[in-house]
Parts: structure tokens; C-alpha cells; sequence
């Protein structure tokens, strides 16, 4: 094992505390193997502070300082640290900020964006400063808010955040979950506003026309918020959509619409037996049609044919008593021109007189019916035009062009019907 010297050299070189080297005879005698432990210098214990615990806003704990000797009252949300830290606002507001792991925002949004859900429990999603004033500022109910720094709040009217959920979240999980390139920082999520109940801006309300739109089965969220924008933006004075329509709640419309929810009445899944309960008897009702066929220089041309009337299509189904028209494929065009033949034989096609845009049509009161692009219009939507007196209003285009986006044509319309309700009605804005 060797001398007593060469134990203690070894002791030194490992850096071993003294007292824990022995020499080999000295302390255990002759014969007797000795054990080194090695003990570094360099390792220390890990210093760890104490864990702080908000408790509910009534209750109050002790906890003794480390030393052990003098005890310290933590109250809820607060700290030595700051106001922030706390969950505190100047503005009296409190809020929790949301722990490594939380899953509230991911639940939260990801609940709020099925379409089902906002059906059931009444909730919807809005992201953005502007979009979320709006809703604030029309009455609508704010149930949560995530935000991730406190100046998001301070943009907001904060006597309008009095007993909302406030949460604060790290900006990470908010771009997680967000649908925008950019995200804004910011997140609400609102019960889901009921038409009748909203404030509208006093401005729109005077700015109102006897001019009302009907959505048929728009399908595409950024067309129908696009057409809700070009609403708001003429002053209509309600839309209507019907149960084909995309859910006018979904974020994508919300987006795309600019806060147009919260300017005019949208009402959503309407039923075409309940859509004339929404008009006024006298309404004139008029249909938009993408068929681009050399218009007579007669002042009305009236057509049975089925593909006369643009956005009909030829496929036939059934529903209730009455047979009407959806999608096709226009591959298969013989099959087509089969199921369009046969359909012409069943149904007979309402009498609607045909005239370009900007002809003299917007007589008060006036509603417009678009349909999408997809599914076009329903007959239904072409038997209450005949039923009102209603034309089919044609926007031309160049040959070889099939049709305009449902969101323009619907947008010239509403702006040409604004400007013959103007002019030649002196309806003043």
C-alpha cells in the first residue's frame, strides 16, 4: 500500500480533505488495506430559493424565512418584485399569468374555432386590437382574454375588462395558436353576439338604405367576409344568409370582414321559408347572374333555359316537394347537358327578366341575392325574385371569362344599387 508520506501525496493530489487519508500503519495496523475517499473541492450543494404560492385572493399563508428564526405574510398577488409580477394593473384589473405547461390557450382556441362548439356553448374567437374594440364597443360579452404584455391591455377600453378572465400568456403560445402571419398578442373570446341585442354605431344607423343582401351558399370564409364588408360599407341595412352558407362566426370571416359583424344585423342560418319574414312585403327582390349571353336590345329578355341563369347548375336533387339545382362536374359535360335536359322537363324555371347592372332596377325597398361560386344560386332564391317582381341582373364580361368572384360582383351591385338609391331616391348619406 506504501509508506504513510506517499498516502498523504496521494491525499493532496486528489484533493481530498485531510482527515479523511490514513496512514496504513499507523491507524490500522499492519497488513490492513486503506480506503481513500475523494472529496472535491469544486462541488457544492445546489442553492434553491423558496417556492412562492398565490393562494385565492381571501386567504393568506405564512412561511418562514430560510433561516427559520422570523416568519414573512405572502399575500396573494403580490410581491417584492413589482406590480406585473403580482398581476396587478394601475387600473385595478388582476390577472393570472398562465405557468410552463398551461394548456387554457390551446384548449380554449382550439374549442372556440369548431364550428360546433360556437353552435352548443355560444362562444367565439377574436384576435386582433381593432376586432376586439369593436365587439367591446357594440356590447358584446368578453368571457377571456390572453394577452402577453400588459400594454395589449392598455389599448383596450379597461372599463369594458371588469370582471373578465384575464390571463397573461408568452407571446410563443399565442403565435402557436394563432391563424395570422403576425400575430397581434392578444386573443378574446366572446359569448356569441345576438343581432338584436348589439349596439350599432350610431353613424351606420343614420347611413342606412332600404337595401338588403341575401347570401346563397357562400362557401368560401373570405368571400362571405369580404361581402359583409362591402355591406357595412354601403350602408345596407341587414344580410341574410342562408343554412348553405359558411358559419359567418368563423375566424377567417371575422378577419376578412373588419369588423363589419358589429356594424350591420348579419343573421345566419336561415331557412328559405323564413327569409321573406326578414323583408318587407313591398321588397323587390333581384338576383345576381354571371351568364355572360349577348343581352337583346330589347329592354327585358325572358329565358327557361336552365343555363341561362349563370350560377344554377345542373346536377338534380331532391328536397321536400320541389327539385332544385347544385353542383356538377364540368368535366363530364354530355352527362351534364343530359341532367340539365331532364331537369328543364321537371321544373319549369321562374320568369325573371334580364338587364345589365346599371340599369334602373333599385326600387325601395330592394334586396340582392348572391350565390357562391360553388353551389350557385337556389331555385328557391329564383322563385322568391319572380314571386317580389325581381330581374336578374347581369355584370358582362369578356368573352372566355367564366364569372367574377362571388365577393365582386356582389360589392358592384350594392355599390351601383347605393348610387341609384342616392340619386334618383334622394336618399342622402
Amino acid at each position: 500500500m506504501g509508506s504513510a508520506p506517499d498516502v498523504r501525496a496521494r491525499c493532496r493530489k486528489n484533493m481530498a480533505a485531510p482527515w479523511l487519508c490514513f496512514p496504513a500503519a499507523g491507524f490500522f495496523g499492519r497488513g490492513t488495506r486503506v480506503v481513500t475517499v475523494t472529496v472535491k473541492r469544486s462541488v457544492r450543494a445546489l442553492r434553491r430559493r423558496p417556492v412562492q404560492v398565490l393562494l385565492p385572493e381571501e386567504e393568506v399563508v405564512k412561511q418562514p424565512e430560510p433561516s427559520g428564526t422570523k416568519w414573512r405574510v405572502y399575500s396573494p398577488r403580490t410581491s417584492a418584485v413589482g406590480e406585473e409580477q403580482a398581476g396587478l394593473l394601475p387600473q385595478g384589473l388582476r390577472y393570472d399569468k398562465a405557468v410552463p405547461g398551461d394548456r387554457r390557450l390551446a384548449k380554449v382556441v382550439t374549442i372556440a374555432k369548431s364550428r360546433k362548439f360556437r353552435d352548443q356553448h355560444g362562444k367565439i374567437l377574436l384576435e386582433g386590437r381593432r376586432l376586439i374594440c369593436d365587439a367591446l364597443e357594440s356590447g358584446a360579452m368578453l368571457q377571456t382574454l390572453f394577452f402577453n404584455t400588459v400594454d395589449r391591455l392598455n389599448e383596450l377600453p379597461t372599463a369594458k375588462l371588469k370582471g373578465v378572465n384575464l390571463i397573461k400568456v408568452k407571446f410563443e403560445d399565442i403565435q402557436l395558436w394563432s391563424d395570422l402571419v403576425t400575430p397581434q398578442g392578444i386573443i378574446g373570446i366572446f359569448s356569441r353576439p345576438d343581432h338584436t341585442k348589439i349596439n350599432y354605431p350610431v353613424v351606420q344607423q343614420k347611413n342606412s338604405l332600404p337595401l338588403s343582401l341575401i347570401c346563397d351558399n357562400i362557401r368560401d370564409p373570405g368571400n362571405l367576409g369580404t361581402i359583409l364588408r362591402s355591406a357595412a360599407g354601403t350602408g345596407c341595412n341587414k344580410v341574410l344568409l342562408t343554412k348553405g352558407c359558411v358559419d359567418a362566426w368563423e375566424p377567417k370571416v371575422l378577419r376578412a370582414g373588419m369588423g363589419a359583424h358589429f356594424r350591420i344585423p348579419v343573421i345566419s342560418n336561415l331557412g328559405w321559408e323564413v327569409i321573406p319574414n326578414y323583408l318587407s312585403t313591398s321588397t323587390r327582390v333581384c338576383v345576381a347572374d354571371n351568364c355572360s349571353l349577348y343581352v337583346p336590345q330589347t329592354a327585358e329578355h325572358v329565358s327557361s333555359k336552365a343555363s341561362d341563369y349563370g350560377w344554377v347548375s345542373s346536377h338534380l336533387e331532391k328536397k321536400g316537394k320541389m327539385q332544385f339545382l347544385s353542383d356538377s362536374s364540368s368535366d363530364e359535360e354530355e352527362e351534364s347537358d343530359a341532367a340539365e335536359t331532364e331537369w328543364s322537363h321537371k321544373v319549369s324555371f321562374p320568369e325573371l327578366s334580364l338587364q345589365t347592372y346599371y340599369e334602373n332596377w333599385a326600387q325601395p325597398p330592394v334586396a340582392i341575392v348572391i350565390g357562391g361560386e360553388t353551389h350557385g344560386l337556389s331555385m328557391e332564391s329564383l322563385q322568391l325574385a319572380e314571386s317580389s317582381g325581381g330581374t336578374r341582373l347581369l355584370i358582362p364580361v369578356v368573352q372566355g371569362v367564366d364569372s367574377l368572384n362571388s365577393a365582386i360582383a356582389a360589392s358592384i351591385l350594392l355599390f351601383e344599387g347605393r348610387r341609384q338609391l342616392q340619386q334618383k331616391h334622394e336618399i342622402r348619406p
